[in-house]
């Protein structure tokens, strides 16, 4: 089959989508297919190119403005044959970008992955917009039960996406002092709430370590209270020597369970909350909303490894089933392929 992808954002890129997107395109190629993703250009990338057998062809858009998607349908127009000869089209949260051509091509099979949301308040325009991208696509991949909920989507399947188990057990030592924070440094990963913590474990425990793996908005603020070591190649390495995993998103979360590591999760509005506490592992890591909750929680968990054991083997054993095979399977039953 040929498949065609849109996802606004791919590889150099780091991100949650970004691997799911790399992560299950890798493994359609093993079984066959040919797969091309329609991206936005990124400076120093070639507008097109291969990586890793995908072919991948990205689109000139300029800035953020009420005409990007305009040059966005111009872009796509400019490459039709691409959408002409997929076997299956699938969105990853850009169904927009698809708009004119469901019209043009009524009977192409075209699907789309509802990742994440937008920002809180949800505003009724992102509503409405979820909206029609279902009801004009053929079926969707609701990443989070809380999509439903929101956003009042009807999902043809759930996920909360899948993980790579480590190959070996990692036997580096880890201090019990110590902890890890995985993705973007801005507002909605939660670094803020995570580094006031930080302030209020050392006053108690003064060589507690602790680095944040990522960049962003935040980045200058919070560097100069903690170590920051910007983006980096398969970040997830970083939990296998730093005690508690400081993570909020799902493929965070997903990849600190595959390395034995206790998540303490954070959440500011009512979207996060239930984005964390409808997940099917929500017993098993520790969410809280501020700062003061969560030096509680480490000081009680430092106090009780054997609680904290328990949760990190539960939560193991749920995601070694989470198999990036077992998500392509969810995709080709998605498409209607045996």
């Amino acid at each position: 089959m040929n498949i065609l992808f849109f996802s606004r954002r791919f590889h150099p890129y780091i991100g949650g989508v970004e691997k799911h997107v790399l992560e299950i395109s890798k493994r359609l190629l093993k079984q066959g297919h040919v797969v091309t993703i329609i991206t936005e250009a990124v400076a120093g990338s070639p507008k097109k190119e291969t990586i890793e057998g995908i072919i991948v062809q990205r689109i000139n858009v300029g800035k953020e403005d009420r005409l990007k998607k305009f040059r966005i349908w111009k872009e796509l127009f400019r490459l039709q044959d691409l959408i002409n000869d997929a076997d299956i089209i699938h969105c990853h949260d850009v169904f927009f970008w698809y708009l004119p051509f469901r019209f043009l091509s009524p009977q192409k099979p075209v699907y789309t992955t509802f990742h994440g949301y937008e920002s809180y308040p949800i505003a009724k325009k992102a509503i409405s917009m979820r909206k029609l991208s279902e009801r004009l696509s053929f079926g969707n991949l609701c990443i989070g039960d809380f999509i439903p909920k929101w956003y009042g989507t009807n999902p043809t399947y759930v996920s909360y996406g899948a993980v790579e188990l480590p190959k070996k057990e990692n036997h580096v030592a880890v201090k019990k002092e110590s902890a890890v924070f995985i993705g973007r440094l801005d507002e909605q990963t939660g670094i803020l709430t995570y580094v006031q913590a930080i302030a209020l474990l050392k006053k108690k425990y003064p060589k507690f370590e602790f680095i944040a793996v990522g960049d962003g908005d935040e980045r200058k603020k919070i560097e100069q209270k903690v170590k920051v070591t910007g983006f980096q190649k398969n970040p997830e390495r970083y939990f296998s020597t730093y005690h508690f995993a400081f993570v909020s998103r799902y493929l965070s979360i997903l990849e600190a369970f595959a390395a034995k590591r206790l998540v303490i999760a954070v959440y500011d509005n009512p979207v996060k909350e239930d984005y964390l506490r409808m997940a099917p592992y929500a017993k098993w890591i520790v969410i809280e909303k501020t700062p003061e909750k969560i030096f509680e929680q480490v000081e009680s968990l430092l106090a009780n490894p054997q609680k904290e054991q328990k949760m990190v083997n539960a939560a193991y054993e749920w995601v070694a089933q989470q198999t990036w095979e077992k998500m392509i399977a969810t995709y080709l039953r998605l498409w209607k392929i045996k």
